[in-house]
């Protein structure tokens, strides 16, 4: 098959798949994103947020580096305040499985819950404070039988910047002499 048959393809059975559950009145895929505790970060250094998402029961979605070209990998997207730099994302390795709709195939999946861990560092000068981090999480869902269409799932997290612990402070220099 080439690029286009196989996106045609996907397609075809996501459509096919949403009429058949709409008319079977079976359940449609869903991710959630657990709520996420406050992060404290301290201004001018890198800190991890860990993300914690899960994929309804009966359903997987496509890793962030899918099998195959024209499968729609899991991407985050994020807008921080201008204050705050967004640093790696880190995704974890998918899961090798084989479904009924392409049996051949290998396809890096996540199932159940997955985590993602997602880098920030507030600029040094930025004020103390809770900041609100929005995004969204795309994602392509599918069950054993076929693919739906790719969904965005609302994502939100608060850090805490503060500022950095103050130096230590040094005992001023001691004589070496014994004094009287």
């Amino acid at each position: 098959m080439n690029f286009i048959t196989k996106v045609a393809f996907v397609f075809l059975l996501a459509a096919a798949t949403v009429a058949a559950q709409d008319s079977l009145g079976r359940k449609a895929p869903s991710v959630t994103l657990s709520p996420a505790p406050v992060t404290t970060v301290i201004r001018g250094k890198a800190t991890n947020v860990e993300l914690r998402f899960h994929v309804g029961s009966g359903f997987h979605i496509n890793s962030n580096k899918p099998a195959a070209d024209y499968l729609i990998p899991t991407s985050l997207k994020l807008d921080v305040p201008t204050d705050i730099v967004v640093g790696k994302i880190t995704y974890p390795a998918g899961e090798e499985m084989s479904f009924a709709f392409a049996p051949d195939e290998k396809l890096s999946v996540y199932s159940g819950e997955f985590n993602l861990s997602v880098q920030v560092r507030p600029l040094a000068t930025m004020l103390p404070g809770k900041y609100e981090i929005r995004g969204r999480l795309r994602y392509q869902a599918c069950d054993k039988a076929a693919c739906f269409p790719p969904k965005q799932l609302p994502v939100d997290f608060e850090v805490k910047v503060i500022k950095p612990p103050a130096a230590p402070k040094k005992n001023p220099a001691q004589s070496p002499h014994a004094h009287t």
